[in-house]
């Protein structure tokens, strides 16, 4: 995968991420937003219901202890009568429609004890009324002389709108003098405001209160004090006109907790699909990132590979010609030279495919690695016999320090023989001048600890995290100076690991590495 195609999708999922979690962002704050209105309006309701229902109780209450005043004559002071007639006349059809009324308008005192004053006059109108409808077929001077029929009926009525609208205007007249806590009590007020929020569904602890012209009244729930930005009001008491002096103001306390709390479940929801898709994302994208330099790793590795055993090809077959040469062929020292740089050459590719099984079947669980009991120094100096020559060969020195007192591991000779040599083998090879190597040893409670300190090139701290990584060298560009595959410190983790030990190295550029291996005593 190219580097800029690689950028550009890691760019298009990245911003597909951003857009996913802004949409979801957006919809859980319309949906917050949404709710909040709902409330709002439920509350505004409920305040309308509560102001309708208190006006009709009072009302009710009015008619009921005063409405029989208006019906019962022993209050009449005065009556009046009118008459109304009114005639319509058809002289096409003959028709002839008579419509007569009598309204009688009685006067009513309304006792002193009702009002302050000495008394209040109110009317009453009822009356009777004839209609009569009369049809002529013929005429005088016909043979058969004229037929009428006639229609006639009457019936007597009062007139309840005139009558409600006095006992409203009474009620109107009569209520406005008392004051708000004569005419409405603070547990009716709760009482109603609660019914009507519970048909709402709402169920939170609320606070209200009446405020005249501004000012607080005697009805409220405790210490009530108005929150523009939590409370809400509605008009109590409004005359026929829509007009109040009076305001009623609900706040809920935890409101914006209830609200949360209802939504509970869907924002819950929301964050968690948030999470998967930000959990996928990441996924993908270390997968990406893994896969890329798994890429570049093994194409390193076929590279590296490639030149490992172009070398050795070419000394064997190099070695070959020079055998079937008759001049050498008839030197018996010079072909049993050429045979043993053949059997090296040989050995030495073999070495490394060696490794590379290796490192699979361990990866795999396919190596059995049987434990017993090892003296660790006893390990260490045998590995240091291995590259002794090495280093002397490059003009170094190995030096060792031990001074571990308990050295018993539970381990394979063979593998930590390996793990210390592979470690060892690398401090040479990553040294530019001759090699100085030192070894310690020393205890802990529970561990055996092995330090090999160099004086190499060292590495970077981003080679640090990656260096036991299977196939891992440190990129120089297409140079193949130093030997190896980047299996040797893959090899030694796992062996490490199959030990319940740990490896790590500590490093610096152009001043050399530490690595600690600590296995655990018996």
């Amino acid at each position: 995968m190219g580097r800029r195609i690689f950028i550009v999708i890691v760019a298009l999922m990245s911003i597909s991420l951003v857009g996913i979690i802004a949409v979801q962002v957006y919809w859980v704050k319309d949906a917050v937003k949404s709710k909040q209105l709902e409330f709002q309006s439920n509350v505004t309701i409920a305040l309308a219901k509560t102001s309708e229902r208190i006006k009709e109780r009072e009302y009710n209450d009015f008619v009921d202890k005063y409405g029989a005043l208006f019906e019962d004559d022993t209050h009449r002071t005065t009556a009046e009568i009118k008459n109304y007639l009114f005639q319509q006349i058809d002289t096409v059809s003959k028709r002839k429609f008579t419509f007569g009324a009598t309204i009688l308008e009685e006067n009513f005192k309304i006792p002193v004890d009702f009002v302050d004053n000495d008394s209040v006059i109110v009317k009453r109108f009822t009356g009777k009324e004839d209609f009569k409808f009369k049809t002529t077929y013929g005429s005088d001077s016909d043979e058969y002389g004229s037929y009428a029929g006639k229609n006639t009926f009457s019936r007597y009525m009062t007139y309840p709108n005139w009558q409600k609208k006095q006992i409203e205007y009474v009620f109107a007249q009569n209520r406005s003098r008392f004051p708000i806590h004569q005419r409405i009590s603070k547990r009716e007020l709760n009482n109603t405001l609660r019914d009507e929020l519970a048909k709402r569904n709402i169920h939170q602890e609320f606070k209200f209160g009446v405020y005249e012209g501004g000012l607080a009244t005697k009805i409220k729930s405790g210490y009530f004090k108005i929150n523009e930005a939590n409370s809400y009001f509605y008009p109590l008491l409004e005359d026929d006109n829509g007009n109040s002096n009076y305001k009623l103001y609900i706040s809920f306390p935890n409101e914006k907790k209830s609200l949360l709390s209802s939504m509970m479940e869907m924002l819950l929801l929301s964050l968690f699909f948030i999470g998967i898709i930000i959990a996928a994302f990441s996924t993908s994208l270390y997968q990406l990132i893994r896969q890329k330099k798994l890429s570049e790793i093994k194409t390193d590795f076929i590279n590296n590979m490639t030149h490992e055993f172009k070398t050795p090809i070419a000394t064997i077959n190099l070695a070959l010609d020079a055998i079937k040469n008759p001049k050498i062929i008839g030197d018996e020292e010079k072909v049993k030279r050429y045979v043993q740089m053949i059997r090296d050459e040989n050995k030495r590719m073999h070495g490394q495919v060696e490794n590379v099984l290796r490192i699979s079947k361990l990866e795999k669980n396919q190596i059995e690695i049987t434990k017993e009991a090892v003296d660790a120094n006893d390990i260490i100096e045998e590995a240091i016999e291995h590259v002794k020559l090495l280093v002397s060969n490059k003009g170094g020195d190995i030096n060792a320090h031990f001074k571990a007192i308990s050295t018993e591991v539970l381990g394979n000779q063979f593998h930590l023989t390996n793990v210390f040599v592979n470690i060892l083998e690398n401090a040479i090879k990553y040294s530019d001048n001759a090699p100085k190597i030192d070894v310690y040893t020393e205890n802990t409670n529970k561990f055996f600890i092995l330090k090999i300190k160099d004086q190499g090139i060292g590495m970077s701290k981003n080679a640090q995290k990656y260096v036991f990584d299977k196939f891992y060298r440190e990129h120089k560009g297409n140079i193949h100076n130093v030997k190896g595959h980047g299996l040797g410190l893959a090899y030694v983790k796992e062996i490490v690991d199959s030990h319940h030990g740990t490896v790590h190295v500590e490093s610096e550029k152009g001043k050399g590495s530490v690595f600690t291996v600590k296995l655990p005593l018996i």
